[in-house]
């Protein structure tokens, strides 16, 4: 079984298998993929992100409970939506960054090891798609991150200012490069990846890019130049759908140049 597949638990690891949610979009691409953790000698599992409020998409992540804990990788309402009606049907607590997420437990923190359904997981704060933005990495003798929208399966990631911040983000894509060679990616959006420190060094070549281009373009343009004039000369070759997240994006970009003086 392969990504997409709608409705259906999908193993990826000996440990950790997607049930994919049906709520695709060009932010979303396929949907939002709702990992479920177990050792395979647990009778509970761990789940993160249970993802948009979609009853029956619910329904059959917690038929895969006993559900002894739900991880939250950021706020966004495609991660997040259904947390209130999986806690009634499962009684987990819930744990994220952020404490207003958080029901019945402690928000987690960097470096933290979590114990749970067999396995040991350690958080990594990976601030920058969003200010409350975590990974977590899997210590495990098949290594692997989950990455939340820090890194995603297909494409890249949009830091929406002003919630988003990139010189964060360029620190945490630093954190994931940092990780062992043949850690995989297992994303919040799209296919799996087989190797977290690549796909974070191919993203931090991408943003360097892109902020010349942002130069560049203002070079064009002029220092007055909006959002939206910049977007249409850098992300022409984006499908327009999102421009308004790539609006978000440059927004960033350019308060991480003023910030660096290299305005």
């Amino acid at each position: 079984m392969q990504h997409p597949a709608y409705g259906e638990l999908r193993p990826v690891t000996s440990y950790a298998s997607v049930l994919l949610a049906e709520n695709p979009n060009p932010m979303t691409l396929d949907g939002t993929n709702t990992w479920v953790l177990r050792d395979p000698d647990s009778r509970e599992c761990v789940v993160i992100d249970p993802g948009p409020d979609d009853a029956e998409h619910l329904s059959r992540v917690a038929d895969h409970g006993p559900v002894s804990l739900v991880l939250l990788t950021h706020h966004h309402e495609d991660h997040t939506a259904g947390v209130a009606e999986f806690v009634q049907r499962t009684g987990a607590p819930v744990r994220a960054l952020d404490p207003k997420l958080c029901h019945g437990a402690e928000p987690i923190a960097d470096r933290e090891p979590i114990d749970a359904a067999g396995l040991q997981l350690r958080v990594l704060t990976t601030a920058g798609h969003t200010a409350d933005s975590v990974c977590f990495v899997a210590e495990h003798d098949e290594p692997a991150v989950f990455t939340g929208d820090s890194i995603l399966g297909r494409g890249t990631t949009v830091v929406a200012h002003p919630d988003g911040h990139l010189g964060s983000y360029l620190d945490s894509l630093r954190k994931i490069a940092s990780l062992p060679p043949g850690v995989r990616a297992l994303p919040g959006h799209g296919p799996e990846l087989d190797d977290a420190r690549a796909a974070a060094e191919h993203y931090l070549d991408h943003r360097r890019q892109r902020l010349a281009q942002v130069r560049q373009a203002l070079g064009d343009l002029g220092p007055g130049a909006t959002p939206r004039q910049v977007v249409e000369l850098v992300y022409a070759d984006v499908d327009p759908a999102v421009w308004p997240a790539a609006d978000l994006t440059v927004q960033a970009q350019l308060a991480y140049l003023h910030d660096h003086d290299d305005l």
